[in-house]
């Protein structure tokens, strides 16, 4: 059974960012005005842990072509993990996915009602964008919020969902599960990559070997979270295992075994 033991190579490359990663959220997440009621929601949505492997890959991506971490890299890295926890919280409902547990804690529709959970799902994701519009180099905010637009929208994310859902046609087998996890899970992965390298104004060469890159991972991080759904624990993975088969979703486990 994987175990956080056995993760912890992983929490030690994503720490040294961290850090800065929870400063720039809780700098950035509530905005004036906010009712206090969905303040409080948001916060629990956001800042109740998780591994921040999207920001911190921002973080790391700039870092790799050469850049340091500026502003835009930190509105970056912030907006793609509201982007993220928008998907998780709006992916509990009871329409969705119907999980109680995430990371620990009763999921936001189980604290806060379902008509809060999708508000807050709402704000979380409008909120990325004004985060990114917000950041000093217009011209570069322009460029990251079409990025992270195209990979959380219709053909991205979103698109992932509707497919694992299965709302829509798909491909048999592997090729099937194949465009489900390439949008559900990898678009975003690959999108946090590319923003961080045009955070540090990554040439034509550098883009395409960082998107590689990122499609490799978002494979292995989708196939590591299959095998953890049937060999995980509460405690190892923060929510409920066994989901996935229960709800009879195809799977790189259920297609190929363990």
């Amino acid at each position: 059974m994987t175990t956080n033991k056995q993760l912890e190579p992983l929490s030690q490359l994503l720490d040294p960012h961290v850090r800065a990663i929870e400063a720039d959220i809780a700098r950035w997440l509530v905005e004036p005005g906010c009712p206090n009621e969905l303040a409080e929601a948001m916060r629990y949505s956001v800042m109740g842990g998780g591994k921040r492997l999207r920001p911190a890959l921002v973080r790391m991506a700039a870092a790799a072509i050469g850049g340091t971490p500026d502003e835009m890299a930190a509105r970056a890295a912030t907006a793609v993990e509201l982007v993220h926890c928008y998907s998780l919280v709006h992916d509990d409902l009871p329409a969705m996915d119907d999980d109680t547990l995430r990371r620990g804690r009763p999921t936001v529709h189980v604290q806060f009602g379902q008509a809060m959970a999708i508000l807050v799902g709402d704000a979380l994701l409008t909120r990325a964008f004004g985060v990114l519009a917000g950041g000093p180099d217009s011209s570069l905010a322009a460029k990251l919020v079409a990025e992270l637009a195209t990979a959380a929208g219709p053909a991205g994310m979103i698109a992932g969902q509707v497919a694992d859902m299965e709302l829509c046609t798909l491909p048999q087998g592997l090729d099937g599960l194949r465009f489900i996890h390439a949008r559900k899970t990898g678009a975003m992965i690959r999108s946090a990559c590319r923003m961080g390298a045009m955070c540090a104004n990554a040439d034509e060469s550098a883009m395409k070997a960082i998107s590689d890159y990122a499609e490799h991972l978002g494979l292995a991080f989708q196939v590591i979270d299959d095998v953890l759904d049937v060999t995980g624990s509460v405690e190892s993975i923060g929510k409920t295992p066994g989901k996935d088969a229960a709800a009879g979703k195809k799977t790189y486990v259920s297609l190929l075994g363990l």
